[in-house]
């Protein structure tokens, strides 16, 4: 029997978990309409990651996916209304919401809750992934990945802005086995963004500053993107 071909949005925020799904939706044969953001006035959102605007413009240029905003004031019922009105933006041409979660139960239970509501449904092609399975299919599928922002102890701000390829990755493994942070970003211990993939039409490049707030919070301040 042959699998079902969706007609998709996915949640993007540019992070290497959302640009993944993005991927291996694309190699099922789903077709991705359109790429819902949520901006958060916060940098600290319940259920959303901060990217860069410019960043994340220039992200949806290179993969000629049209994008779609929607604001919001990063309070935690809200957010979930204001994901909600983005959806009903775009309920009518798609046939499901595709999400770059892993594990959050309290950010997929409710997205998939607006789904159910919308009557669409709910696509999660990374669900239930190891941190060393997810790292693997970015390394072994030449995406190019930066931490955006270090939220932890254990991660040095050195690690922001560069593309992180095996040896990184190592280092970021044994790091995490001593200071316990989640080797996947998930729950808030870094977030980051994607230069490369294979669906670009080009590597983005970046110069950037680094700004801190305290010993275990660093993030990446865009200066110009090339």
């Amino acid at each position: 029997m042959k699998a079902e071909k969706l007609k998709l949005a996915i949640l993007f925020s540019g992070g290497k978990d959302s640009c993944l799904a993005l991927h291996k939706a694309l190699e099922k044969g789903h077709e991705i309409v359109c790429l819902l953001s949520i901006l958060p006035e916060t940098t600290d959102s319940f259920m959303f990651h901060k990217p860069d605007l410019r960043l994340l413009k220039q992200q949806t240029k290179e993969l000629d996916i049209p994008l779609i905003i929607q604001k919001s004031k990063g309070e935690e019922d809200k957010e979930l209304e204001d994901l909600k009105k983005l959806i009903k933006k775009v309920r009518k041409k798609i046939d499901g919401i595709c999400v770059g979660g892993i594990a959050s139960s309290y950010q997929g239970n409710r997205v998939k809750k607006i789904c159910s509501e919308l009557g669409l449904k709910f696509y999660a092609p990374l669900w239930d992934y190891s941190a060393e399975q997810l790292w693997k299919e970015l390394l072994d599928n030449k995406f190019k990945v930066i931490m955006t922002k270090i939220a932890c102890e254990g991660i040095s701000k050195e690690f922001l802005g560069k593309i992180i390829d095996w040896e990184s990755f190592e280092k970021l493994k044994k790091l995490s086995e001593k200071f316990k942070f989640d080797l996947t970003g998930e729950g808030g211990d870094f977030e980051t963004a994607v230069l490369f993939m294979p669906e670009f039409k080009k590597e983005i490049k970046i110069s950037f500053d680094v700004k801190s707030e305290g010993s275990y919070r660093h993030f990446l301040s865009i200066k110009k993107i090339i």
